[in-house]
């Protein structure tokens, strides 16, 4: 049922990985990696979220004297200059959050930085253009590697989000500075994270949503033998229903993955977890704003040629009531399209149960934490994971080489 290299308690989920906390700081100059990839249109950002999650990192640097290099990529530029996603418009933002001048680099190596750190004295930052301008970052090339690291004398990697990708940034660098450590952000999602898998409070519900069940397989899996429940909504609901002979319209099914759900249905039952699925959905025979929608059982053969697009009521109360009994509640993935306010009122219902819930709550995945956003109760849920692969990867058991590369507590680096 799952591929690729898989942590074991040991690794991943239960290292305490030295922090910046450990580093002297006091003259030093710092690259920082950070994940300034955020949307921008025409210039304009549109939201800043992973630019403030940075800020407790960077200010107890700055607060101590570093002066910082930050790097981040941006969209998938593959390697060559693409002004549409360079990063000179998050300098002035970071400089306006800072407080404090933000001095941009046209380039992230070679004489265009070292021009950026002649403008700079100690306690200042400077914003490296765009890693992913060049094809050394994604292929993790030992030279560029080398060449980012040229200029400073330590590492912090504080970026969650692109822990699970071995490139230059976050892997090739480390060999080349004199020490290495987690950010204070990254130290947080592992804390949350890892602890989430090491000794959870019981019980541990898990809710899954999304479009396929080939994103969540691994995740599905390793969480088996960990939890407690199992919730299933959004569009990877309807391969659970058809491997069932419930009727599924037109809503979206992987059928390669039909044998896999009876598996993961008689893994569940072997480890004596709950697997709950949709009693009920909201079904249309549009996907667009205004269409028309119908309230079925998910055994009724009314739903004809239209596809579900969200769970219905009974099944939002009855997961609501799972959620509130729950000690530790992690919750990735939508439980329909609720981009469209029709068929949102799923994922709302359960973001609120989440939010209301007295448990320990971590929210992963980039739609799981919008719908938190627009339900305005981000500030009711434990931890919210910035890194929406990076999470997927650690509750799958995949060991991440962003911090896999980082030195354990008590060590030094090569």
């Amino acid at each position: 049922m799952h591929s690729g290299p898989r942590a074991n308690l040991f690794t991943t989920c239960t290292v305490t990985k030295k922090t910046i906390h450990t580093l002297e700081l006091g003259g030093r100059r710092l690259f920082v990696r950070v994940d300034f990839n955020v949307p921008i249109r025409d210039g304009v950002i549109g939201d800043d979220t992973r630019i403030r999650a940075a800020l407790p990192t960077l200010s107890y640097a700055l607060e101590r004297g570093a002066t910082l290099v930050l790097g981040s990529h941006l969209g998938r530029p593959k390697g060559t200059v693409n002004q549409e996603l360079s990063l000179r418009p998050v300098a002035d933002r970071l400089a306006e959050l800072l407080d404090r001048p933000v001095v941009f680099a046209d380039d992230c190596i070679g004489e265009a930085v070292q021009t950026a750190l002649g403008q700079v004295g100690a306690g200042r930052v400077v914003l490296l253009e765009n890693l992913r301008f060049h094809a050394g970052e994604e292929a993790n090339d030992r030279e560029f590697a080398k060449a980012l690291a040229a200029p400073v004398d330590g590492y912090v990697n504080d970026a969650f989000g692109a822990a699970h990708r071995a490139h230059a940034s976050t892997v090739g660098i480390v060999n080349h500075v004199q020490d290495a450590a987690a950010g204070l952000l990254m130290a947080r999602e592992l804390r949350y994270l890892g602890g989430l898998l090491r000794s959870p409070s019981r019980p541990f519900v898990a809710i899954l949503g999304g479009a396929k069940v080939s994103g969540k397989m691994e995740v599905i899996e390793n969480l088996l033998g960990r939890v407690d429940a199992l919730l299933i909504g959004g569009a990877m609901a309807y391969t659970f229903f058809k491997a069932r002979g419930l009727p599924v319209g037109r809503s979206l099914v992987e059928d390669t993955l039909i044998d896999a759900t009876r598996q993961i249905e008689r893994a569940a039952a072997e480890h004596g977890v709950r697997l709950e699925l949709p009693s009920d959905h909201i079904v249309t025979p549009r996907l667009e704003a205004g269409a028309p929608c119908e309230t079925l059982a998910v055994d009724d053969p009314a739903i004809g040629d239209r596809l579900g697009v969200d769970i219905g009521p009974e099944t939002a109360r009855r997961y609501a009531d799972s959620i509130a009994a729950a000690k530790t509640v992690v919750w990735n993935g939508p439980m329909g399209v609720f981009e469209i306010e029709s068929f949102a009122a799923g994922t709302m219902a359960v973001a609120h149960a989440v939010a209301n819930s007295e448990a320990r709550t971590i929210v992963g995945g980039g739609d799981s934490v919008a719908a938190i956003g627009r339900a305005g109760v981000g500030d009711r849920i434990t931890h919210i994971s910035t890194g929406g692969g990076a999470s997927l990867e650690l509750l799958g058991g995949r060991r991440l080489p962003g911090i896999d590369v980082l030195p354990d507590a008590g060590e030094g680096t090569d």
